[in-house]
């Protein structure tokens, strides 16, 4: 063993240092970032100190982070564009499967210990280790999410997991890009040891030194999946599990990794290059490229608020389905939360949904106890005056809100933020009466809370910018992605949702099966077809707000709507609405062999949806393009892989998606004529970012 080892090497991002026990400690902490994201740079490093490593033959190594945040989040993405841009993805691909090849390849121990977030490339590094150790901590997870942009594991993920956990195991890691924790992961057979946190290093050292081997179960497990004849048995398998969820043309990267798998054999390196090649290729389609895209959206809406919100005590008035949730959830994440109601009978059933929400969420009885404490009903609403932001969620009446703000600005703290979980009502309308405007915002979120991603923060004229900001930071901090949008009817989601609706459920009404309708729509990419996704809203709220933006965007409610909510059909709620409910779940009726929808079925139900998109954009409703398709993606689950309604229209040629709207209109009425904003569009170009 050389002591002198790491002389002459100048380190940015890695901290070698050789204990006097003989191990080396590789400590990873990125300079110039505060995760530990493996840029090319983070590479290059670790190569040169594995090199030395070779050469002085420690007693052992323990790679570590020196992250509070955590080990490490993933690979550097931003760099991931930066390759795509250069058509020089399959080279660095190759160069870091390369890296921790010799890493695996290093003759004394190697030992990963992990803490906090360990994803992607993290755990390719982590992999590419002779034993890992992880902390019991709840922050710890270990994942492969590659999948959600587009490609899969290419630094060696796909070829040293599944021999490591056994097929199905790894599948399912790579397949989902779920996260799992230690436990866990220790349960597969990932992680070798779990410990407290304070322990970590010294029980990574022990376990370098002293080994361990492996059950016996778990190496036969991942010898007898990984052969060949199985892998042609569990192939097909895997790829019908997988096609339930998604379609190939959609998603290509889950097909691409068990095709690679079932035929990739032989030696390490032959199994490397297989899987450089095809994630090269995955890299470069347009379904990658749109869901990077959305990664960095999604970081945006992550950014907008910072993290100083000053809330500490919540007040919810209105403890119906959308502000009971929001109640539970703000609790869930920390907060101190007041319910209130007009009686305690109205509270009792949103208490009741929380205990479940709990109970799924918190696995810990003593932290369930101390999150559910932190809920509690108010009638009297004593809470108003102690609250540092107050969210009224009461039925859509203007009246009655205005009523509840003068009552509630009666009370209120100085300093205390105002906001109301409207779905529909213009803002300036709401805050016409309000003595203090500017501290008074929308907060619109969508159903169910616990799911949806996305809260809109809803601006009007007397806003003061710190309102904004301190609510974008609250959402951050329950875990939400905000958007502003501006206070007209709608907003941004609801408003380009909308018309998508109703034309569905015109559809429906002219005889086409609801069925056919939502097909249609899964096909294109929707997560859900529209007329389930009414039944699931229910049929009173979109009618409800039909009603509000019919008006304002010119649009016919469908017939039959109002005879079922006479009926009292509203949909999954009331076991019944376009389908008929059981457990949860949507009975849909067969549709006969001889049924053909109609041609023009998917542009009749996307286009409107993007019609009112581009309108969006032109008038300004959010800041920009990537706003709005960030919003719409992350509020309607608008098929990812497509970029969003704005980028959408322009793969697709805005001019020739307006002269389809042109057509349509002519065929079946003016609800289809293009809206303002698309020779805006079309003179743009593909490359304008928008307004």
């Amino acid at each position: 063993m050389d002591p002198r080892m790491f002389d002459g090497l100048q380190f940015q991002h890695w901290q070698p240092r050789l204990r006097d026990d003989g191990f080396v400690v590789l400590t990873l902490d990125r300079a110039d970032q505060r995760v530990n994201a493996l840029s090319a740079a983070v590479l290059e490093e670790l190569e040169q100190a594995v090199e030395r490593i070779a050469i002085g033959k420690p007693k052992g190594v323990v790679i570590i982070s020196g992250k509070q945040a955590g080990f490490v989040p993933g690979a550097d993405i931003s760099e991931f564009q930066e390759f795509d841009a250069k058509g020089i993805v399959h080279d660095r691909i190759r160069a870091g499967q390369g890296i921790l090849q010799k890493l695996a390849e290093l003759p004394v121990p190697t030992v990963c210990a992990i803490h906090g977030h360990c994803m992607g490339g993290g755990t390719e590094l982590a992999l590419a280790c002779d034993y890992r150790i992880a902390t019991s901590d709840e922050s710890t997870r270990i994942g492969l999410p590659e999948v959600k942009l587009g490609i899969y594991p290419g630094w060696g993920g796909s070829v040293r997991l599944p021999p490591l956990v056994g097929a199905p195991a790894a599948m399912d890691m790579m397949l989902t890009g779920r996260g799992l924790s230690a436990k866990a992961a220790r349960g597969i057979g990932l992680v070798d040891k779990v410990v407290e946190p304070a322990v970590l290093l010294d029980a990574a050292i022990e376990l370098g030194r002293r080994g361990t081997t492996r059950p016996f179960k778990q190496r036969a497990l991942g010898w007898a999946t990984n052969i060949w004849p199985t892998r042609q048995v569990l192939a097909p398998i895997l790829v019908k599990q997988v096609s339930r969820k998604a379609r190939k043309e959609h998603y290509p990267a889950p097909f691409s990794l068990i095709e690679t798998w079932r035929r990739s054999g032989g030696t390490v390196d032959a199994r490397l290059k297989a899987e450089a090649k095809s994630v090269a290729r995955l890299a470069q389609t347009p379904t990658a490229r749109n869901l990077v895209r959305v990664f960095f959206l999604q970081e945006r809406l992550k950014g907008l608020g910072g993290k100083e919100h000053g809330i500490q005590h919540v007040h919810v008035v209105g403890a119906g389905v959308m502000g009971g949730d929001i109640a539970a959830w703000s609790a869930l994440k920390g907060f101190d939360v007041t319910l209130e109601d007009r009686e305690m009978k109205y509270i009792e059933p949103a208490l009741q949904r929380a205990d479940k929400l709990y109970a799924k969420k918190v696995k810990d009885d003593a932290r369930r106890s101390e999150t559910r404490a932190r809920l509690v009903a108010d009638v009297a609403g004593e809470g108003v005056a102690k609250a540092d932001l107050v969210i009224e969620a009461i039925f859509e009446n203007l009246e009655a809100k205005q009523a509840l703000y003068a009552k509630a600005e009666a009370s209120l703290k100085p300093d205390a933020t105002l906001a109301s979980n409207t779905s529909s009502i213009a803002l300036d309308e709401l805050a016409a009466d309000l003595k203090a405007p500017e501290r008074f915002a929308g907060l619109h979120f969508f159903n169910p809370v616990s799911m949806m991603p996305l809260v809109e923060i809803v601006r009007h004229e007397k806003m003061d910018e710190a309102t904004q900001k301190r609510l974008a930071a609250f959402c951050r901090a329950i875990g939400k992605l905000p958007v502003p949008v501006a206070g007209s009817p709608g907003f941004l989601v609801n408003r380009i949702l909308m018309p998508y609706l109703l034309e569905a459920m015109t559809c429906h009404s002219e005889g086409v099966p609801g069925p056919v309708i939502d097909k249609t729509a899964v096909k294109f990419g929707m997560p859900m077809g529209p007329i389930e996704l009414a039944d699931t809203v229910g049929l009173d709220v979109a009618a409800s707000v039909g009603k509000i933006l019919a008006d304002f965007l010119g649009l016919p409610i469908p017939k039959g709507l109002e005879s079922k909510l006479e009926h009292g059909k509203r949909g999954r709620k009331d076991g019944e609405g376009f389908y008929v409910w059981e457990d949860g779940k949507a009975k849909k009726p067969e549709v006969p062999k001889e049924y053909r929808a109609p041609e023009d079925l998917e542009d009749r139900l996307i286009l409107p949806f993007v019609n009112e998109a581009v309108a969006c954009w032109h008038e300004g409703v959010v800041e920009d393009a990537d706003l709005l398709d960030a919003g719409v993606i992350f509020g309607t689950g608008f098929a990812p892989f497509r970029g969003g309604p704005i980028t959408y229209a322009r793969s697709a040629g805005p001019a020739k998606l307006k002269a389809r709207l042109e057509q349509l209109a002519g065929r079946h009425g003016d609800r289809f004529a293009p809206r303002p904003g698309w020779d805006e569009l079309i003179a743009a170009g593909t490359d304008s970012p928008g307004p």
